[in-house]
């Protein structure tokens, strides 16, 4: 079985580095894979996910072999858009705004870093939130 706390060291940092770049956000390892938190709120989650374990991963994701997943959260109108595009994003089983994505190796990382910013600033106080550069 493989470690689901085990990401690869690249996806890892480029996740660190756009994570850690939002005002008060900090890092801890979660019960699996890492996660970002503004405030004691998760808004980042990246972890290994196997076709059947952890089990609400697996089935949320359509996992058939060992997947790097990562969760974060997105305001209503972009989680439906989101969502009906479909793979590499699905609706975690979890939390009314709960967006999962599929980490591939042909991952956009600017649209990454844009959904990163944005589910930061859905659990940010709102000063914190002003400190954020988004474009209109």
């Amino acid at each position: 079985m493989v470690d689901c706390g085990d990401v690869p060291a690249p996806v890892l940092a480029r996740l660190r580095s756009l994570c850690l770049g939002l005002p008060d956000a900090y890092e801890e390892q979660a019960w699996r894979g890492t996660r970002w938190m503004v405030r004691k709120r998760t808004f980042a989650h990246v972890l290994t996910v196997e076709p059947e374990h952890p089990a609400a991963y697996a089935r949320a994701s359509g996992a058939t072999e060992p997947i790097v997943v990562m969760t974060f959260r997105a305001p209503g109108s972009e989680l439906d858009a989101l969502v009906g595009t479909g793979h590499p994003f699905f609706k975690a089983g979890w939390g009314t705004d709960v967006v999962g994505l599929v980490i591939t190796d042909d991952v956009d990382w600017e649209e990454v870093g844009e959904l990163l910013t944005d589910s930061y600033c859905v659990l940010a106080p709102k000063k914190l939130v002003a400190l954020v550069d988004r474009p209109d």
